[in-house]
């Protein structure tokens, strides 16, 4: 199953960027492990993205739990399940089981 994951900012910008080198390290580890299929900032500038793959979302919030903008209160995190029903030729099949295929 897929997972949106947003970060929503609640702290200032200095108390983020001086944990910015710890959550990179975090998403890192939890990409280079098959969590994490993809990561990034909004362009706001007010949070982050991550989309996630796994099975029960109670094992990704025990994950998120360990990041370092939400064990330090940084961040709100908002967690949503999500099951494509259609996709992209390239986007792998074992992500998104059971949808789609439509070439580009």
């Amino acid at each position: 199953m897929l997972f949106l994951v947003t970060l929503s900012s609640r702290a200032e910008q200095s108390a983020i960027q001086r944990q910015s080198n710890a959550h990179r390290a975090w998403l890192a580890h939890h990409t280079s492990q098959g969590r994490f299929i993809a990561a990034g900032p909004l362009a706001s500038g007010e949070g982050g993205v991550i989309v996630a793959h796994g099975d029960q979302q109670s094992e990704l919030e025990a994950v998120l739990s360990s990041d370092p903008f939400v064990a330090l209160g940084l961040v709100d995190v908002t967690v949503q399940a999500w099951t494509p029903a259609i996709r992209h030729d390239e986007f792998p099949a074992r992500w998104a089981q059971g949808a789609t295929s439509l070439a580009g």
